[in-house]
């Protein structure tokens, strides 16, 4: 497949406009932790003081699973964990990801070009758009920096300012906006003492009575997310999705049913194009659009140095291998700027 034809695959994709779905991969390009490393903090980090018997078992049986080489996920869903136990757990993983991303918002006061997604934004709203949905399953606040370091409003589900609260998303009407549906949390949302959710911005430490409103994997996650306000946040992610002409997914690994099903009908139903940027495809990702049967896709993924890229298109029965970097969101940049 001659260079041109991807590259105008890119382009006819992105004219329409596409709600871009970020993953993990996303934030690791900004050397956020993943799971693994997130694994070894909670084992080393997690408060287990006090707890009864029962619970410490499950906790030595939690660290064991994780030592022997499952993943997180699949770790919180084999060990049933008490209420006590798992809220310290997303107090552990609050703490580490919380100085991981305020660690990343210093750097950017000294850097105006750090976030390539900024670009993008920018060139979007070039158009006659006035609004760009973006849907990740990250608790960071990278993609908001994003969104300040170009001046452009963005609107997470709550009102402006130091305390804020939830708001439906006609409550903010500037020229321009980018709606950023974050659907298992943020870690600047919190449950009050009063038992709603209210959201603190950049902050080093959970305030006291204050219980951080992220969903970490496991069985918690299903009963959380059927609460406000992710049931809210949910509903309009999957608005985004049907009302979208394309997508765009940076660093998504397609493992989230929160976004899948309708994600994939569709894709699968609908031929709605698709784009992949990652620094590797997932398997989930090559048996959902590569290997299933979506129609219109075009998936990038880093060869053997970063200075390589593999294209995998609805275009093309192989794979090609493409000795430049496209596979990043900067690199992406290059074939549709």
């Amino acid at each position: 497949m001659p260079d041109l034809d991807y590259q105008k695959q890119a382009q006819e994709y992105y004219g329409k406009a596409p709600v871009i779905i970020m993953g993990s991969g996303a934030s690791a390009a900004y050397g956020m932790s993943g799971m693994g490393a997130l694994a070894q903090h909670l084992i080393a980090h997690t408060d287990v003081s006090g707890l009864s018997e029962p619970e410490l078992d499950a906790w030595k049986h939690f660290c064991q699973v994780l030592d022997s080489g499952v993943d997180l996920e699949s770790a919180l869903h084999q060990v049933a964990t008490s209420e006590d136990l798992t809220s310290r757990i997303v107090r552990a993983t609050w703490s580490l990801i919380n100085s991981e991303d305020l660690e990343i918002f210093q750097k950017s006061l000294q850097d105006s070009e750090m976030f390539s997604l900024s670009r993008l934004l920018e060139h979007m709203f070039k158009s006659s758009l006035r609004k760009i949905n973006i849907i990740t399953t990250n608790y960071d606040r990278l993609v908001e920096y994003a969104c300040d370091h170009i001046g452009i409003h963005h609107f997470t589900g709550f009102t402006h300012g130091f305390f804020r609260q939830l708001t439906a998303p006609t409550s903010l009407t500037p020229a321009r906006k980018v709606n950023i549906w974050k659907v298992h949390g943020s870690l600047d949302w919190f449950q009050s003492p009063m038992g709603d959710t209210v959201a603190l911005s950049n902050i080093p430490e959970i305030p006291s009575d204050y219980k951080p409103q992220i969903v970490t994997p496991g069985t918690q996650k299903y009963q959380k997310t059927h609460l406000e306000p992710f049931r809210s946040i949910i509903n309009h992610a999957d608005q985004a999705i049907s009302d979208a002409g394309s997508y765009l997914c940076i660093g998504y690994g397609f493992n989230d049913e929160h976004i899948q099903p309708k994600l994939m009908a569709k894709c699968l139903r609908q031929k709605t194009p698709i784009t992949i940027i990652t620094y590797a495809l997932s398997e989930s990702a090559r048996k959902l659009i590569i290997d299933g049967n979506a129609h219109n896709y075009l998936a990038i993924e880093r060869g053997e140095t970063d200075d390589q890229s593999i294209v995998y298109s609805s275009l093309n029965e192989a794979p090609v291998t493409v000795d430049m970097n496209i596979w990043s969101l900067e690199g992406y940049l290059s074939l549709i700027i």
